[in-house]
C-alpha cells in the first residue's frame, strides 16, 4: 500500500468510526422509523461495482417499498447513460441517476433520500475497505455494461459516499460530465482534497444539490 493510500485509509477510519458511534442513536431511529412506515427489513443491500471492476455489497436504508421492480430503474439509467442527457432537461434539475416522483419510494424514503440520510449506513462499507468517505459514485452493474470505455477510468480509485460530483453540480450535469468529475478527482487526489469535499457535502446537500 503506497503512502497516499495508506494516509487516505487511516483518515477513512479516524472519521468512519466516531461517526458510527455519535451517529448510532440516529440509525436507531431512522430504522424504527422505515418500519413503520412499510413492511420490510431497515438496510438494503445492492450490488456495486468498486475499485477496478471489483462487485461488492454496498449498504444502505430502504428507501422504497420492499416489492419495488428494479427493472424500472435499470431501464432509466441505462437510457439515461447512452442518450448522455442532462438532467436538467430530463428530471427538472434533479439527480442525474435518481427518478423523481418515483411511486415505489416510501414517505420516509422521500425525507432521507432528500436529505442523504440514506447513505449512512455506507460508513460500515468504509470500515470494511469497500469505499472511501470520498471518491467517484458506487457504480451499478448495469450502468457499467453501457460504459463507453473511457468511462471506466472512473472505476480506478475506491467509491466515496461523497465526492466531487455531488457538491460541484450533481443537479445540473449530464453523464459524461459526471464522470469527467470522476476522473479529475481520481487525477487529483490528496488528503486535503478529501477534507474540503467532506466539509462542502453538507451544504450541498441542505442546496439540494447533493441529495437525490
Amino acid at each position: 500500500m503506497d503512502r497516499k493510500r495508506l494516509v487516505k485509509r487511516a483518515f477513512d477510519l479516524a472519521v468512519a468510526l466516531p461517526l458510527l458511534v455519535v451517529l448510532s442513536p440516529l440509525f436507531l431511529l431512522i430504522a424504527l422509523l422505515i418500519r413503520l412506515d412499510s413492511p420490510g427489513p431497515a438496510l438494503y443491500r445492492q450490488e456495486r461495482i468498486g475499485e477496478n471492476g471489483r462487485p461488492f455489497t454496498m449498504f444502505k436504508f430502504r428507501s422504497m417499498y420492499q416489492d419495488a421492480d428494479p427493472r424500472v430503474h435499470e431501464a432509466y439509467v441505462t437510457d439515461l447513460i447512452r442518450r448522455n442527457v442532462s438532467p436538467q432537461h430530463e428530471n427538472g434539475g434533479r439527480a442525474v441517476l435518481k427518478q423523481q416522483q418515483d411511486p415505489r419510494v416510501t414517505r420516509v424514503g422521500r425525507v432521507i433520500r432528500k436529505t442523504s440520510l440514506d447513505e449512512l449506513p455506507q460508513l460500515f462499507n468504509v470500515l470494511r475497505g469497500e469505499m472511501s468517505l470520498v471518491g467517484p459514485r458506487p457504480a451499478l452493474a448495469y450502468e457499467v455494461a453501457v460504459y463507453k470505455d473511457w468511462h471506466r477510468r472512473r472505476l480506478a480509485a475506491l467509491p466515496g459516499i461523497t465526492g466531487l460530483w455531488q457538491i460541484v453540480g450533481r443537479n445540473q450535469v449530464s453523464f459524461d460530465d459526471m464522470v469527467r468529475l470522476d476522473i479529475e478527482y481520481i487525477e487529483h487526489q490528496s488528503l486535503l482534497y478529501d477534507i474540503a469535499i467532506l466539509l462542502r457535502t453538507p451544504w450541498a446537500v441542505l442546496t439540494g444539490r447533493g441529495a437525490g
